[in-house]
């Protein structure tokens, strides 16, 4: 299995940006897809997860409304469309990939596959 992100850079606050996480090496209809972000000096937190199979959708507090996850079947990749940033959104993304049931999308554990991460910054 493999996850490749991409999309990261650097913007100004108030931007956007698009991410993107293409997923390789088996089928993922039965997987939930997150995105997860570290801040330096921070531990990794929990952004936003769609269950591959029906699209059910699941998002931290502090992103709702701005940051939005898709997925593309055909192309077999996850998007993380990021509207309105802001300078605390400045951490690395990693795409990750799980089988779980019940609400334990927000912890890592949950997630057996991870991808390099991508860097975010965003600048005052």
């Amino acid at each position: 299995v493999q996850l490749v992100e991409s999309g990261g850079g650097l913007v100004q606050a108030g931007g956007s940006l698009r991410l993107s996480c293409v997923a390789s090496g088996r089928t993922f209809s039965g997987y939930h897809m997150g995105w997860f972000r570290q801040a330096p000096g921070n531990e990794r937190e929990f952004v936003a997860d769609i269950w591959w199979s029906s699209g059910n959708t699941f998002y931290a507090a502090s992103v709702k409304g701005r940051l939005t996850i898709s997925r593309d079947n055909a192309k077999n990749t996850v998007y993380l469309q990021m509207n309105s940033l802001k300078p605390e959104d400045t951490a690395v993304y990693y795409c990750a990939a799980g089988v779980f049931s019940g609400s334990y999308y927000y912890t890592e554990r949950s997630y057996a596959y991870w991808g390099q991460g991508t860097q975010v910054t965003v600048s005052s």
